[in-house]
């Protein structure tokens, strides 16, 4: 189940974040089934309550008005040290380029690394690896 929630009225009083996003509107759909956690002592700020019942997020629910900024600020993070280098991140899209196969190898293994070590997951489903070419954003 999905929920359904107009956060309009909430986007309107939040303080936005000032962390720059290259405006590529479109692309802000590829959040979906992308999740990152809210902070534990932060999730109370998230409850709403229903005739079913009251909940809390767990996760940041896309629509609110700071999530593409806080999840490519937490990609950036992430991927500080590698960033062109051989990585280059937009909110959950990672690309990672070498110039060799054998440097290729131990770019992927470093950034499937450091998500398994950070706790992030990608669908591998929705992941290309080896390509010659690519079409990127």
């Amino acid at each position: 189940m999905r929920l359904c929630i107009d956060y309009r009225e909430l986007n309107k009083v939040t303080v936005r974040n000032n962390y720059h996003l290259p405006r590529i509107d479109d692309l802000f759909d590829q959040l979906q089934g992308a999740y990152l956690r809210v902070r534990g002592e932060n999730v109370p700020k998230t409850a709403f309550r229903t005739r079913y019942g009251h909940y809390e997020f767990l996760v940041m629910p896309f629509g609110f008005t700071n999530a593409p900024t806080a999840f490519m600020d937490l990609m950036n993070r992430v991927f500080k040290t590698y960033l062109n280098q051989f990585v280059v991140v937009f909110i959950d899209d990672i690309l990672v380029y070498s110039w060799s196969g054998e440097e290729h190898e131990r770019h992927l293994s470093i950034v499937l690394q450091t998500l398994r070590d950070k706790k992030l997951f990608a669908k591998l489903k929705k992941c290309e690896f080896w390509l010659d070419k690519v079409s990127f954003l």
